[in-house]
């Protein structure tokens, strides 16, 4: 599986990853893989059977046998879609201490190393590059200022009819972008050989242009 191709993409909460990756992986042709998707949904299952969120072996537990279903852009737990409400900001919340805990990741590494698929994957999270995919062929590190990412992430809310505030959501990206950076399995930071790309006066089309352009470059 190490002949098949896969860019990296890692960078903190609403620097527009998930975006990105998408517009990259329909120019090439190759898979996704949303790492995030998978923590949201161990943090939504956990919920639903009233585990806490700090509860280690049980949400390692579950992480092991999540009854996922990706299709298209549609994922599934079990037989219902919860393409949405995975990406509430409760459960975004509770997804960022979930990603936390060393049990669930290491639950977590062959269902996402499984994405691996040819032509090729477009893997993006927050450990894609230095845990899950080092050899990757290209590894990016996407960052925005935090009150470029504040505003996308309140613009997405407001579309979804959800209400939210500047000032919250700042103050709740700060506390992600601490936790995700000091926890002490997989830690948030750029992997050695990632190329950084700083999105906050770029659109999600130009960063995707500027990451194939940086894959071909490198593959020719």
């Amino acid at each position: 599986m190490s002949a098949v191709p896969v860019i990296a993409i890692d960078g903190p909460s609403a620097s527009g990853k998930g975006t990105v990756a998408q517009r990259v992986a329909q120019t090439l042709g190759f898979h996704r893989l949303d790492s995030g998707a998978l923590y949201r949904l161990v943090a939504l299952a956990a919920a639903r059977e009233g585990i806490d969120a700090g509860d280690e072996a049980k949400l390692a537990a579950i992480a092991a046998r999540l009854p996922v279903r990706f299709e298209g852009e549609e994922i599934f737990l079990e037989a219902e879609r919860v393409t949405d409400a995975i990406r509430t900001e409760e459960n975004s919340f509770a997804a960022s201490r979930v990603a936390a805990l060393p049990a669930v990741r290491r639950a977590l590494l062959d269902r996402q190393r499984s994405a691996r698929e040819p032509p090729g994957l477009v893997a993006e999270g927050r450990d894609m590059g230095s845990i899950v995919f080092p050899d990757a062929s290209l590894k990016v590190f996407l960052t925005a200022s935090l009150e470029a990412r504040a505003e996308r992430r309140y613009k997405q809310l407001k579309e979804k009819g959800i209400a939210a505030t500047l000032a919250a959501l700042l103050q709740d990206l700060r506390e992600r972008d601490a936790r995700d950076a000091t926890r002490s399995a997989a830690p948030l930071r750029q992997s050695p050989g990632a190329r950084p790309l700083d999105t906050t006066s770029m659109n999600a089309e130009q960063a995707a242009a500027q990451i194939v352009d940086w894959y071909r470059g490198g593959n020719r």
